[in-house]
């Protein structure tokens, strides 16, 4: 308990899944945080209003930039700084290469990819002024490892992996004390497998598809055979949130059961 004390953060893609157990273990674990999505988020915001914390959920637009000036700015003016910025928000179109329109490239692309820019580009200099902090990017085991179904959700998590990469030595080669690190989830028990788009909830046969089923594609393709936990992913963010990883840049966190490495 109190890893984060003192600390304020913003949780972008918030309203559940990974994004909510990270905002609801960061309170936790002591810190102010600012939980955000494009979505309603009323259970985030129960989850993580706390006795003697400011934390509260705000509605944002991560692939709009003056909704990124707004954000940042209003935190400066409530908090007076920000410690921790987790770049999370993300969608999943399932739509072959050759099929996928350039609107829905460009849509993933602005989502997945395009908020992490935004996101450092706002927040670094708020973290520069108070002598630093932490970035964390969730990526994803598809840019190491993809499968044919998910090449351009691949393609935009790889920006994710190299933007990480190359800011880490950015903020380091300019001594302000700001930390980059991402993290690759592998198989997580999210509604993403309900929402993702581009596929049909049954196949033809009125089975459940594969790519829908968590459990199912855990026992086939985890070494482990169980799929992960949200908070697993969130215990993840929490040491890269730390102080404890302070000697951490360009780190790439897999969180995935193995999934990677076979």
């Amino acid at each position: 308990m109190h890893r984060l004390d003192n600390k304020v953060a913003l949780i972008t893609g918030a309203a559940g899944g990974i994004g909510q157990a990270c905002a609801a273990l960061f309170v936790a674990e002591g810190a102010c945080v600012i939980a955000t999505d494009i979505k309603p988020g009323p259970e985030t915001a129960a989850k993580i209003q706390t006795t003697g914390c400011d934390s509260h959920f705000e509605p944002h637009d991560v692939t709009d930039e003056a909704s990124w000036q707004q954000l940042i700015a209003a935190i400066a003016a409530r908090h007076g700084r920000l410690d921790v910025l987790l770049n999370n928000a993300g969608i999943v179109i399932a739509v072959p290469p050759t099929e996928m329109t350039l609107e829905d490239w460009r849509r993933q692309q602005a989502v997945n990819s395009d908020s992490v820019f935004l996101g450092t580009k706002h927040a670094l200099p708020l973290m520069r002024r108070f002598g630093g902090g932490s970035i964390v990017n969730i990526a994803s085991t598809a840019a190491l490892k993809s499968g044919g179904g998910l090449v351009a959700y691949a393609g935009t998590k790889g920006n994710v992996r190299s933007f990480s990469r190359a800011m880490a030595l950015h903020c380091a080669a300019a001594r302000d004390g700001v930390r980059v690190n991402s993290i690759y989830p592998g198989i997580i028990d999210t509604s993403i497998y309900q929402t993702l788009e581009g596929l049909p909830h049954t196949a033809a046969d009125g089975n459940k598809l594969l790519a829908r089923d968590p459990d199912a594609l855990a026992a086939r393709f985890s070494p482990l055979g169980v799929k992960g936990r949200p908070e697993d992913i969130a215990w993840a963010a929490v040491y890269l949130a730390s102080d404890e990883s302070r000697y951490l840049i360009g780190a790439e966190l897999v969180v995935d059961g193995g999934l990677s490495i076979i």
